[in-house]
């Protein structure tokens, strides 16, 4: 059964990104209300400290000209301010974060890399390479907080398409709001109304939304901590010691100290980037395998295809059998909270899920274990979980709450968001993904292809070909060719 694929090389982008100048300074065109926004202890827990970094590319034929995407995103921010203020730390709490929305501006860099094609890039799209991150203009900042929220970089290609490439800082929004802001922009980009610079944008709407959504819901006291804060849940998902220690020293089970945890394995060996397509016969499959006959309960296929990379990972770095390793994956709670949050709210609306095995039981087990795991994880979450959760932030503030990454699998779910469907008003984007690879996992949505998933992740050179066969070892050998992009 088993065939090798052959692999796509990544494409590493020659020479050096040719700026015009320095970045414009885009600020909203309309006055915005000026005060420190509160965020919530889910928006600045330590390990949504960075930025959310997309990566688009345009042909030619869909290419919007600068000063159009400059206009439209001083219009959109005037609805979106907070992206156009600074973050600081607060003046009751140093370890808490809060915005000042000043109206201080996004910036907005514009680049020319005469050398590379839109064909070019799209053929050598699917495993990022560390040459990219030109793509991305680099604001030089003593510290995260001193980088503005949002980072925007238009690169002009040889060929009359472009790239467009954004960084949204995670602390402001999570992958919902990255999507609304996103769309917020294209609509006011198409109302411009000159896409080709002949006064004339598309008026093919067909696949746009009906109507546009609730305008962002900024106010994140919804979810402040209960006083005094109440605990009452284990959290498997964070590490089990105050200050990090479990993450440092690979103990995130409790107990003695495993001699090295999977954590410091990534981190310690060169990686390499898999990029596996998942069609929607691949998925649908997949689903039929977890799901016996006798079961009345269905599955989803985020559930069946996290919890078939997450043993396919495992098994793939072959861990001590006794070791307990753990899923984690996001869980949004807009409506699992009680009363849901408002329409259009526009802080980060997710917890951390855990699904957690030994390794042995994990491999071991037939598919529809793990995917009972996953199931049984998201039940979980209800509002008492949310506020425990939350509390369990409050509690620990100052560092001491973080995700137990010793021997956990983090996946980020791009998919059903509409991230692909982005339309400035010349066509769609031609490709959609993360600007770069990590250890964590990205299910990412397949431009012209609704049902389709990209699972992206890094995983130890000595590991990649064992994790491609685990992942692709259930489809058959007539499904091969369509099985890989990479």
């Amino acid at each position: 059964m088993e065939k090798e694929a052959a692999a796509v090389p990544e494409l590493e982008i020659p020479g050096e990104c040719q700026y015009s100048g320095e970045p414009a300074v885009v600020r909203p065109s309309k006055p915005t209300p000026r005060h420190t926004l509160y965020l919530s202890n889910l928006d600045d827990q330590r390990f949504l400290r960075f930025s959310i970094k997309y990566l688009y590319v345009f042909p030619a034929g869909a290419a919007v000209p600068s000063g159009d995407l400059r206009a439209a995103l001083a219009r959109v921010l005037v609805d979106y301010y907070p992206l156009a203020g600074r973050l600081r730390p607060s003046e009751d709490d140093e370890w808490k974060l809060v915005v000042d929305c000043n109206a201080e501006g996004a910036l907005f860099a514009e680049g020319f890399l005469p050398g590379l094609t839109a064909g070019e890039f799209l053929r050598g799209r699917a495993r990022p390479h560390k040459s990219w991150r030109k793509l991305l203009y680099r604001v030089e900042a003593q510290s995260f907080v001193a980088v503005p929220p949002l980072v925007v970089q238009v690169t002009r290609l040889g060929c009359g398409g472009m790239i467009l490439c954004t960084a949204i800082n995670h602390c402001l929004c999570d992958g919902i709001g990255t999507s609304q802001f996103l769309h917020a922009w294209a609509r006011a980009a198409r109302a411009t109304g000159d896409g080709d610079d002949t006064g004339s944008f598309t008026d093919d709407v067909s696949s746009l939304p009906a109507s546009p959504p609730p305008p962002p819901f900024h106010d994140r006291r919804a979810l402040r901590p209960r006083c005094p804060p109440r605990v009452v849940f284990t959290h498997p998902e964070y590490n089990t010691c105050r200050g990090g220690a479990a993450v440092a020293n690979g103990n995130g089970n409790g107990g003695e100290s495993p001699p090295t945890s999977l954590l410091a394995r990534l981190l310690g060996q060169p990686l390499s980037p898999v990029s596996l397509t998942f069609t929607a016969a691949h998925l649908l499959r997949l689903k039929r395998q977890c799901s016996p006959p006798s079961s009345l309960k269905c599955c989803t296929s985020f559930e069946a295809l996290a919890a078939h990379v997450w043993r396919a990972w495992v098994r793939a770095l072959d861990p001590p059998p006794a070791l307990r390793v753990k899923l984690l994956f996001s869980v949004n709670v807009r409506r699992r909270v009680k009363p849901e949050l408002p329409a259009g709210y526009y802080g980060n609306g997710f917890v951390l899920g855990c699904a957690e095995s030994t390794a042995a039981q994990l491999t071991s087990s037939p598919a529809r274990h793990g995917v009972r795991l996953v199931q049984e994880a998201k039940e979980c979450v209800d509002d008492d979980y949310v506020r425990s959760m939350v509390d369990l932030l409050e509690d620990r503030r100052g560092g001491g709450a973080r995700p137990d990454l010793a021997a956990s699998l983090v996946i980020s779910a791009w998919t059903r968001l509409g991230l692909e469907d982005l339309d400035f008003g010349k066509g769609k984007a031609a490709h959609m993904g993360p600007l770069t690879s990590e250890i964590y996992c990205v299910f990412v949505p397949v431009a012209g292809d609704p049902h389709g998933v990209t699972v992206l992740v890094s995983v130890p050179q000595t590991a990649a070909d064992r994790f491609q066969q685990y992942c692709l070892g259930f489809l058959k050998d007539t499904d091969m060719d369509a099985r890989l992009t990479s």
